[in-house]
């Protein structure tokens, strides 16, 4: 599967043909280096692995840097493997935003906002008591109970609970994209994708 590293740089909206006003998220994708070739020989499957956005040598260990001097680069500080890409490329190769064309379909992963820790109504969407029956007074956002008491007196795993939310991997699929702007390596995809500003995003075709 074909793809990119990217960055999101935020959300913006424009017109199409018929003057409906799309929202749609800009996405600096790539331009990525490919810093190592996996083949079954070797690693028993198939793979690119691509760099995106330059290290300093400063923050880089000597481990890292050797294995992106084969490559011919600089450190890079995020990596990522494509299976099954669908052109042969080589060590060093550099691969940008022109795979991608206009009004086709790609889905977009990354890591969802953090929201801190969340009660039951905001996490999983109960609806709460509802101050309406049972002489409710302050239990308006309580999750209820969890279990009875004698059998099997304990709390299933996997309840709904509250917890830590967000932060978690997203996958976003079959957003159209509208518009490839080459000279500035830059993607627009309908709708939204996970994450906030400036997070990195990976584009898959």
């Amino acid at each position: 599967m074909s793809g990119l590293i990217g960055r999101k740089i935020g959300m913006t909206s424009i017109f199409d043909e018929n003057g409906k006003n799309i929202p749609c998220t800009v996405i600096e994708a790539g331009p990525c280096v490919v810093t190592q070739v996996r083949t079954k020989e070797v690693d028993g499957y198939e793979a690119l692995q691509l760099g995106f956005d330059d290290k300093t040598e400063k923050h880089s260990t000597k481990a890292a840097l050797g294995h992106f001097k084969k490559a011919g680069t600089v450190a890079k500080k995020k990596v990522v493997e494509f299976q099954e890409f669908a052109t042969e490329q080589k060590l060093g190769d550099i691969i940008d935003v022109t795979i991608f064309e206009e009004g086709e379909f790609v889905d977009v992963q990354g890591v969802s906002k953090g929201k801190g820790f969340q009660g039951v109504v905001k996490r999983h969407g109960f609806g709460g008591v509802g101050q309406s029956t049972h002489g409710q007074h302050n239990r308006l956002r309580a999750p209820g109970s969890v279990g009875a008491s004698s059998y099997p007196s304990r709390v299933f795993k996997g309840m709904r609970m509250a917890g830590r939310m967000g932060g978690e991997n997203v996958k976003v699929q079959n957003l159209r994209v509208l518009k490839v702007m080459a000279e500035k390596n830059l993607l627009l995809v309908k709708g939204c994708v996970p994450g906030h500003t400036n997070s990195y995003v990976i584009i898959q075709k």
